[in-house]
Formats: C-alpha cells, structure tokens, sequence
C-alpha cells in the first residue's frame, strides 16, 4: 500500500543532479519545493509535464518556489533532455531507486502483458519548513501543472 505522505517530514533524500550538482532536500530549506517523479526522459507525457513545469517556472519563482524532476535515467540523458526541452529548473538522476523509494513512487506497471516496477508519475509540495503540504499520485499530465500552481499560491496566501 502506498505511503500518505502529506503532513510529514519531507524524506531525507540527495542525489546527482543536471548541472553538475549533487542536490538534496536541505538544499532548499527556506524555500517551497515542487518534487515530480517521472518515468522516462524524451518520452510524449514527461516531456509535455516538463514543458508545462518550464512555461510556469516564473510564477513558481515568484512564490518563492523551486522545481525539481525526479527519474531514474543517468545524468547524460537527463542533461540531453534539459538542454533539449530548454528546462530552468534541475533534474535528479536516481538510478538505485533510492529518492523515489524515499517518496513511494515505485510501482508494479503492465505493459504488453509484462510486469514490471516503473515509477508512478506522482508529484509533491514541500512547504519552507521542510513539511510535505501537497501530494498527487497517478498524476495525468493535462492540466497537472496549473493544479500544482493553484496549490502554490494558495500555500503562500
């Protein structure tokens, strides 16, 4: 069963991120976080979420808000990706699994009648203090975005 993690302590976590950087939940103390865990770089729905994270970055900033995309892929894709998709904002490699294992992002999928563990397109709200606020779940892209917006601003209210 999926952990609830909304109203609790933000997982620790730190990871490799694009940029050169290795980041992690203590990097961004003071500030709201946006976390979202995808499943696969380059693929139509992570990089329509990634666009749509990319066209509201400057409302985010404006809340004092930073965004994070989270995947399993290596530093060289995610970088590619960035480059590609024009993303101001940091992705995390996480190929041991270990930040989305910290948030229970990790699902049994089914594709073509094979099983498998893939990351479940999910999405958290991390308040200034370090608190997880918001949480989303199974996301579907369209209109996730501006839902996670909306979330911010009434967070900041």
């Amino acid at each position: 069963m999926t952990k609830n993690l909304q109203g609790k302590k933000c997982p620790s976590f730190e990871a490799e991120a694009t940029n050169n950087q290795t980041l992690s939940n203590a990097s961004f103390v003071g500030k709201n976080l946006v976390v979202y865990f995808y499943p696969k770089d380059s693929t139509p729905g992570c990089t329509i979420e990634g666009q749509e994270f990319r066209d509201n970055y400057k409302e985010f900033k404006k809340m004092n808000t930073e965004i994070l995309g989270v995947s399993r892929e290596s530093i060289k894709s995610h970088e590619n990706f960035k480059l590609k998709q024009n993303f101001p904002f940091e992705l995390l490699s996480d190929p041991d699994e270990k930040v989305c294992k910290a948030f229970d992002v990790m699902k049994l999928k089914s594709m073509y009648g094979r099983e498998y563990m893939g990351v479940d397109r999910s999405t958290f709200i991390i308040d200034e203090k370090g608190k997880i606020q918001t949480e989303w779940r199974g996301v579907k892209v369209k209109g996730h975005v501006q839902e996670v917006l909306e979330a911010v601003r009434d967070l900041v209210k």
